[in-house]
């Protein structure tokens, strides 16, 4: 009973960070009259329900947002947000959407939810694509902390996974087969899990150590290995990623900070998050004064301070 209580405490403790991400998210980068992607997964439900309360409220208004799957897109339309599509709306102002892993250069595993085609196909056209997670998701290297979701076609599918465990990229992955619900990598049934785009899904497992070493070269090699419709390694796409910790929102780290970083790290270390007083717009786009090269490194009470270019 005393361990029950401890899994419903800790569920309770995860989901209230989730929704603190979530909810900043949308209060700091979601405005009126603009166009916004919805990701999918637990975490971005809360962005969801998030502009779905501020549009009840008046708070924003002329919204459209684009669902990145058939789960989103019923939550959406039961908080009365305004849908379309990539057909009709394919400039976007931002996307809001979680991830599996996060490692120190913002790249992203994604897909655990089983949407990242949808995911990757919408966060790719807006302006801005806010990363929401928990410091759990915080990694040095991808691949051992959290399967990488590889959506292919049922025709031959045996035949592509064993195309993909030959991919120099990914040497040492065991691809396996999502059985049950598409929306869970843990097999919960006996049948292949299935897309909302009809396709299967293979989670890359690889033991503790064998860490990714290319995610950009492997999201190359898998896109060009006939059968896979696409993955869930999101490289260079990240603005910014908001990380909350157990003691509440730890800061923003600006993709242009996480580019300089180049080892093994902490939330709130080596100077790579900004402080939660600051407002993540500011620390984004703010330009270096006169005389100072570089990205803003750290920005406490909204006021950047940069660090000499070192290239």
């Amino acid at each position: 009973a005393r361990a029950a209580r401890c899994g419903v405490a800790l569920r309770a403790s995860q989901d209230e960070l989730k929704k603190q991400v979530g909810y900043k998210a949308v209060d700091d980068y979601v405005k009126s009259g603009t166009v916004i992607g919805l990701g999918t997964g637990s975490t971005a439900a809360f962005a969801v329900d998030r502009v779905g309360e501020k549009l009840k409220s008046g708070e924003l208004k002329d919204i459209i947002a684009i669902p990145t799957s058939i789960r989103t897109k019923e939550q959406a339309e039961a908080l009365g947000i305004p849908l379309a599509t990539l057909d009709t709306h394919s400039d976007l102002d931002v996307a809001i959407d979680g991830a599996d892993e996060v490692d120190p250069k913002l790249n992203l595993v994604k897909g655990g939810g089983g949407a990242l085609f949808r995911e990757k196909i919408v966060e790719m056209c807006a302006k801005k694509f806010i990363v929401i997670v928990d410091e759990s998701k915080i990694c040095d290297g991808l691949g051992p902390g959290f399967p990488v979701p590889v959506e292919i076609v049922p025709f031959c599918y045996e035949h592509t996974m064993r195309e993909i465990a030959k991919l120099p990229a990914l040497a040492g992955c065991k691809p396996v087969l999502r059985l049950g619900d598409v929306a869970n990598n843990t097999p919960d049934g006996d049948k292949p899990a299935v897309t909302d785009n009809g396709n299967y899904i293979v989670d890359l497992q690889f033991e503790a150590g064998n860490v990714i070493k290319d995610p950009v070269a492997a999201g190359e090699q898998l896109k060009n290995t006939v059968g896979v419709v696409d993955h869930g390694l999101f490289t260079g796409m990240t603005t910014a990623c908001i990380v909350a910790g157990s003691d509440g929102i730890k800061g923003w780290i600006d993709a242009r900070v996480a580019k300089r970083v180049s080892s093994a790290w902490e939330v709130g270390a080596r100077g790579v998050v900004f402080s939660a007083q600051c407002r993540p717009q500011a620390c984004i786009e703010a330009d270096a004064p006169g005389g100072q090269t570089g990205p803003p490194i750290i920005a406490a009470a909204g006021r950047p301070t940069w660090a000499k270019n070192s290239g």
